[in-house]
């Protein structure tokens, strides 16, 4: 990739398709791509909800008003044709004609005309409140289903994937089934049973020809819009590709915002978002003069049809075989019926791209969780909280093995450590025990009960976590401890952080509990986001409990205050602790000790220390780590 040294210099910029890697997000690896119609008659079931008498019959009113308004349309022209006619004949009235009576006649006719012009947008209004509330309802439940299944997907679908790319795609797919079934209800449907009816008419009350010029012109007219707006699809599919691209490098980088400031980035991730503007912008152009030429295609027919109905009118009418009224009649017909048909071709247009921006939200729906429940699986009823791993292999892809075999138990109530270098399969440990992932081979058990069996929301209840990394919600310090236990008082809340010690500081901001800790907690320190993950975990008061190298980020001082918390709330819980700070875990009643996936010693402290293993090599590296900063404190102190 040829990138300008000034970021905003557009022209300096290549073009390169392949400057920067992404991954399409309108394909989703092990999902089939589907068809238009397939996507069509997977929006359906959203308009016609089973059990929702309400929108049911809100559809029925809606089609009534459609076929209602839609006739009267067509007989309103039918009727000017009468009133024109009956003008002729009483500018031409003899004697045996009372003026009179035909005056009464025609201003009939002009009411009758009037109605038929009035019913028409009455009945639109009408379908309008009768169906807005169903496009609605399918948005939001087509909405809310693809956020629940998002949730469904396991953790190796959400590493994969860019939260910026995927937050677009699903907002765009939201949003054109609305567009898409209103587009459908109002213009669509409502003109081409227009046509119907008004092909029907003129092929039984006059020649056959017109109905001929009418037909061949609209299947012309559908024929052009259809195969060029299919043809020009693969630009508005680039215009998403890009703008996803786009979106997804400006949230990375607002996400990292210190990462780009530590390293002076700035002027680099301006033209990385350069890039995927420009070639947004080069695929914007071609969609937009495709479109042009679309509407000069679509306006040809238009005007060649109506030039034709009107010279065999003219013909007819010099013959004698037409009337003035007729004539009007005709006209009239091809107004209504194109003016509405170049609406067809926008629609048609806007639904074609609609569906492209639903095709990702349907590919999404039709992807299976990696991690399911069993049919009928029961929930998890946790009496002893005995957590036995037995023979557990596991690997996040089948090239490298994480776990090779891991066995061990943590009795009820006890506390078993596990340490090792990085990338031993420590957290990986973790992550199983969640359900993150399922094991390869082995069973990891809950009181004898293998959770692979039993419900994921009753596993997760019973299990509570404190992270290495502490993700926080933009929103206040009060919310984010209470997401532990939504339904807790404002007593439980400042409770658990007590016991986590960091009441004290939270009291001491001026909005105390109210205060936002900014997105993923960043306005927080280290420390500060892992007491408030300590609290949240106190507050859900789990049987069983994950500490995944919790004290990681706290200093020496906070350090022991959260031990001492932590000690207490591990009581009468049984507790595996990932660690890597030894000190932290000498009275655990069980150190497992592990490298490249295998448990190569177990013990007590004690036990381990004494048998002058790794375990032993990694207490006196710290302790001799520890004494050094002591007695230089200017050193760096994890």
């Amino acid at each position: 990739m040829k990138l300008a040294s000034n970021p905003h210099n557009i022209e300096q910029m290549e073009l390169n398709p392949h400057a920067v890697a992404f991954s399409d997000p309108l394909n989703i690896d092990g999902v089939e791509k589907r068809s238009a119609l397939e996507t069509i008659r997977s929006i359906l079931p959203f308009l016609w909800p089973e059990n929702h008498r309400e929108m049911q019959f809100r559809v029925i009113i809606a089609i009534s008003c459609l076929l209602l308004g839609r006739s009267a349309n067509v007989y309103g022209p039918i009727v000017l044709k009468d009133l024109i006619d009956g003008l002729e004949a009483l500018v031409a009235a003899n004697a045996d004609i009372d003026p009179q009576q035909a005056f009464s006649a025609l201003v009939i006719l002009v009411l009758l005309y009037g109605l038929m012009v009035f019913l028409p947008g009455l009945l639109t209004e009408l379908r309008a409140a009768a169906f807005t509330p169903v496009s609605e309802y399918a948005q939001r439940v087509f909405g809310l289903k693809a956020f629940n299944h998002l949730h469904e997907l396991g953790m190796r679908f959400h590493l994969d994937r860019r939260t910026g790319g995927l937050s677009r795609a699903i907002e765009r797919g939201t949003r054109a089934l609305q567009q898409v079934t209103g587009l459908f209800a109002f213009n669509i449907a409502p003109t081409l049973f227009e046509i119907s009816i008004v092909a029907t008419y003129l092929a039984v009350v006059y020649h056959p020809k017109y109905v001929l010029v009418i037909l061949f012109a609209v299947a012309g007219y559908i024929t052009f819009t259809l195969l060029f707006t299919e043809w020009r699809t693969k630009f508005r599919r680039e215009m998403v590709k890009q703008e996803s691209r786009a979106t997804t490098i400006g949230v990375d980088s607002l996400l990292n915002f210190e990462t780009v400031k530590y390293f002076g980035n700035e002027n680099y991730e301006a033209d990385r978002y350069n890039d995927a503007l420009v070639q947004y912008m080069g695929a914007a152009v071609k969609s937009q003069n495709t479109l042009g030429m679309l509407n000069g295609g679509q306006l040809a027919v238009r005007v060649v049809c109506q030039v034709a109905i009107l010279f065999l009118a003219i013909q007819d009418y010099a013959a004698g075989n037409l009337t003035t009224g007729e004539v009007v009649m005709l006209n009239t017909f091809m107004l209504q019926l194109f003016i509405p048909l170049g609406f067809l071709g926008s629609s048609y247009r806007m639904i074609r791209q609609a569906l492209v921006d639903m095709e990702f939200m349907f590919q999404l729906l039709d992807l299976s969780p990696e991690i399911e429940d069993h049919p009928g699986a029961p929930p998890l009823v946790v009496k002893l909280a005995k957590v036995s791993f037995d023979a557990v292999h596991f690997g996040y892809d089948p090239d490298r093995k994480i776990l090779d075999g891991i066995s061990f138990e943590i009795p009820e109530g006890r506390t078993t450590a596990v340490v090792g270098p990085s990338g031993a399969g420590k957290s990986t440990l973790a992550r199983l025990l969640y359900r993150f992932y399922d094991t390869q081979s082995g069973q990891i058990c809950i009181d004898s009960c293998d959770i692979s069996s039993v419900t994921q929301t009753s596993l997760r209840h019973a299990v509570g976590i404190v992270p290495q990394d502490t993700v926080l919600f933009n929103d206040t310090i009060r919310y984010n401890i209470r997401y532990g236990k939504p339904s807790a008082s404002d007593d439980e809340v400042e409770t658990a952080a007590r016991t986590a010690s960091i009441h004290d500081f939270i009291m001491s901001l001026p909005k105390a509990y109210e205060t936002r800790v900014g997105e993923r907690g960043l306005k927080l320190s280290g420390g500060e986001k892992q007491r408030v993950a300590i609290a949240r975990t106190i507050l859900k008061n789990p049987p069983i409990l994950v500490l995944d190298e919790a004290s990681s980020a706290l200093d020496i001082k906070t350090e022991r205050e959260i031990q001492a918390a932590l000690l207490e709330v591990s009581k009468n819980r049984t507790t595996l602790v990932i660690a890597h700070r030894l000190s932290t875990i000498v009275n655990a009643d069980e150190i497992l000790v592990m490298d490249h996936g295998k448990i190569i010693e177990r013990g007590t402290h004690n036990n381990l220390v004494n048998a002058n293993g790794t375990y032993a090599e990694m207490w006196h590296r710290q302790k001799r780590s520890c004494r050094r900063n002591r007695e230089n404190p200017g050193n760096f102190q994890r």
